[in-house]
């Protein structure tokens, strides 16, 4: 089994818990490799050397067939880390350091665990499906797990007219628009007033953002449809973000997003559900009359 570790090299990391980390691998003597930023960091803190050969750059590369990634730090670390995966069918599984973690659900304080639970093939995998965005990139396939928004960079607003297979839906007038998976229906089409909906459920969520016809308002869709956004941006510049990658366009865009063949597996630990990450991150349980 190999473990391949992904963190950001956070300047709060301390040596105790980077300490814990290296010391679960070497209990449990798992095979390992870490991203080129976050073995610098080990490296500066503990004063213990990464050879090259356990270290990966902006991909991962060719690994053996069990392989784990474990990814230190919040929900937007999780992300970038899978994104590193290219494609590679491999489990993944968030150990939170951070604050608010949907994704990452483990705290921190289980690190010991988690890794018994990988040593023991014990974590429960959760197929999550992906986004894949053409148009924005001549030739080429971008991905997102949460969600694909399209939004204004300065004070004018733009409209994006969507098409749901060649049918045309609305036109969106105001700050942008939001397609996302279940999986980012606790992200940022939360914020824009979009429902939460359960991984399990096959479906997209298409959020208008702070639109200025108000009748706008978030719409749930089958997974399988094919969805066309004509973006009109008033000659000005906009932004496309897939999770948290921003690329800039200029002019009138079209843009075509539709479920990724590529799917994401999120191993958990038996003892954390959907629900329950729900519960306690939205406060659901605290009486507060």
């Amino acid at each position: 089994m190999k473990i391949i570790l992904f963190s950001r090299p956070q300047p709060l990391r301390s040596a105790e818990e980077l300490q814990k980390l290296v010391d679960a691998i070497e209990y449990y003597g798992f095979d390992y490799s870490v991203n080129e930023e976050f073995a610098r960091m080990i490296e500066q803190v503990l004063g213990r050397h990464i050879p090259s050969e356990n270290r990966y750059g902006s991909t991962i590369g060719k690994e053996p067939a069990e392989c784990v990634m474990v990814c230190y730090g919040g929900d937007g670390t999780l992300l970038e880390g899978i994104h590193r995966l290219d494609g590679a069918a491999i489990p993944v599984v968030g150990i939170n350091s951070g604050h608010l973690g949907f994704l990452a659900t483990a705290p921190k304080e289980s690190i010991d665990h988690i890794f018994n639970q990988i040593h023991n093939r014990n974590l429960k995998i959760e197929q999550r499906s992906m986004l894949a965005l053409e148009g924005l990139a001549e030739g080429k396939t971008l991905y997102a797990l949460n969600e694909v928004a399209i939004q204004r960079l300065d004070a004018t607003m733009i409209n994006i007219k969507a098409h749901i297979d060649n049918q045309m839906t609305a036109s969106y007038f105001g700050n942008g628009v939001i397609l996302s998976t279940p999986t980012g229906s606790t992200a940022y089409s939360l914020s824009a007033g979009g429902p939460i909906v359960t991984p399990a459920c096959n479906c997209l969520v298409l959020s208008p953002l702070t639109p200025h016809n108000l009748t706008m308002r978030p719409m749930v869709i089958p997974d399988s449809s094919v969805v066309r956004f004509d973006i009109d941006t008033r000659n000005r510049s906009a932004s496309v973000s897939l999770d948290n990658r921003t690329y800039e366009i200029e002019g009138n865009t079209t843009l075509t997003v539709r479920r990724a063949e590529r799917v994401v597996f999120l191993a958990v630990p038996h003892n954390i559900s959907f629900y329950d990450t729900l519960r306690n991150k939205m406060m659901w349980g605290l009486d507060i009359r």
